[in-house]
């Protein structure tokens, strides 16, 4: 088992984090990986930073938008120029155990999934724990709808994709929640995302994170459900009263 990784990340203002970000790349036990990170125009030292990191290490591909674009449109770029036979996504400011990608595309190989996302856990933004961890009760491969209404969180930074499985693996161009919709495309086409239960994967929460935010998430929620997924008024309320009531009460 010796497939090529694409590890995609989109990079603004991340000076702070970026080097940790990397270097828990560097400490993978699989060593087939190339990191595709697109430098979104930031107006602090990360270009700098990832120059630095790319000059040392062949196997970084720095990419730079002309003009600050977001999230979305930078992992796109990324993601147009990964030739990996896997994607695995990691954002800027998290943090991926060392087993990580080993553990991850062995369950997927033996399994024949195309499709996969881990277990993770809450740090802040000095790197201690929260003692809060997502995604480790889940068993079941999840569906389009069960997607829908967020049966599990699906940590972006926990994704791995098989592309060839794939036509269209582009995240919707909008500023918040495309790795959302990125996810409910793909399981729109039949395909069912696999959990790993093992926590691979630490997510940071930052003070001026969306994550704080609970009134623009659920309107951003509601917003794919609507004009993302065009679901009706009935369908979307349904899937968003399972949406409010996770959010409330999951562990």
């Amino acid at each position: 088992m010796n497939a090529l990784i694409s590890i995609i990340t989109p990079a603004y203002n991340c000076k702070d984090t970026i080097v940790k970000t990397y270097e828990s790349i560097l400490a993978q036990s699989y060593v087939n990986w190339e990191w595709v990170v697109t430098e979104d125009c930031s107006s602090d030292e990360t270009l700098k930073v990832l120059q630095e990191i790319g000059s040392k290490d062949p196997r970084v591909l720095l990419l730079k938008n002309e003009v600050n674009s977001g999230a979305a449109v930078s992992r796109n770029n990324s993601i147009g120029n990964a030739k990996g036979e896997f994607l695995a996504f990691l954002d800027s400011d998290d943090i991926w155990l060392d087993n990580k990608l080993l553990e991850q595309i062995t369950f997927m190989e033996s399994n024949r999934v195309d499709f996969s996302f881990t277990a993770y856990r809450l740090i802040d933004e000095s790197d201690s724990d929260m003692n809060i961890t997502v995604d480790t009760k889940q068993k079941e491969p999840l569906t389009y709808h069960d997607m829908l209404k967020k049966k599990a969180t699906l940590g972006c930074s926990t994704v791995m994709l098989r592309v060839s499985a794939f036509s269209d693996i582009r995240m919707p161009l909008i500023r918040t929640g495309q790795d959302y919709g990125l996810w409910l495309k793909l399981l729109k086409s039949g395909s069912k995302a696999y959990p790993i239960s093992s926590v691979l994967t630490k997510y940071r929460i930052l003070p001026n994170s969306i994550s704080r935010n609970k009134l623009k998430k659920a309107i951003r929620q509601w917003e794919i459900y609507r004009h993302i997924e065009n679901l009706s008024i009935f369908y979307s309320a349904v899937c968003f009263s399972f949406y409010a009531w996770r959010a409330v009460f999951r562990k």
